[in-house]
């Protein structure tokens, strides 16, 4: 599913749940070695997406250990994003001379616990909210600016490599013609990344909810 929210030239690949067998390289096993065994294994098909990505690019597999701030460290030449949640797996990726930076996560399609919201949203966020679920109230909205959320700080940290705090970008979202898709906008509310010499004030995605999932994506070409 995560395809139909990607450009051409971005790989990606996906699983719904944890029954391949996956080997990882050294370094992957190290990063999990004392996690529970459901953290290993979704850990391990999230690194098997990535690999299948990679080999759609035709480039070979590799070591996807995690950095500090556990995002996965790509190959030089590339850029990605993984995602994973109850139920869903996915890695996304696309040759760094086209594209800068990928973000994409994947939620559960339901309302987020009682009291996250406001935690994680601005005041006209939710007021944009509450318009859009009068308007199409099949779409768990809060649950999907979460997500939004999560993908906007996946596509600014690997260009920054700093925080960006729930309360430093503002989603817009658009619905599409088509029932429970569409886009958004994400201003940040911070400078945002200068790549070359222009400097990105916003990041423009799509969104989609089907079968029991929530899953955004960002892709910023170069």
């Amino acid at each position: 599913m995560i395809a139909e929210l990607l450009p051409d030239g971005v790989a990606s690949a996906w699983r719904r749940d944890d029954a391949e067998p996956v080997t990882l390289f050294p370094e992957e096993a190290a990063a999990v070695a004392r996690a529970v065994v459901g953290r290993q294994r979704e850990f391990a098909t999230v690194r098997l997406c990535a690999r299948l990505a990679l080999r759609h690019l035709g480039l070979p597999e590799t070591p996807l250990a995690p950095g500090a701030r556990g995002e996965p460290r790509w190959p030089q030449g590339v850029a990605g994003s993984m995602t994973h949640c109850a139920g869903y797996r996915a890695a996304a990726l696309a040759r760094s001379a086209d594209v800068l930076s990928i973000g994409i996560d994947a939620e559960p399609a339901a309302a987020l616990p009682e009291g996250v919201l406001e935690g994680v949203s601005l005041p006209g966020e939710r007021r944009h909210l509450d318009a859009l679920t009068a308007r199409t109230p099949g779409v768990p909205w809060d649950r999907l600016l979460f997500s939004a959320k999560e993908s906007v700080f996946k596509t600014w940290y690997p260009l920054t490599r700093r925080e960006l705090a729930f309360e430093e970008a503002s989603i817009d979202f658009e619905p599409d013609a088509r029932e429970h898709s569409g886009t958004f906008t994400a201003g940040l509310l911070v400078p945002g990344p200068v790549t070359g010499d222009t400097r990105r004030d916003h990041f423009t995605g799509r969104w989609l909810v089907r079968e029991g999932l929530v899953l955004t994506a960002i892709v910023l070409p170069r």
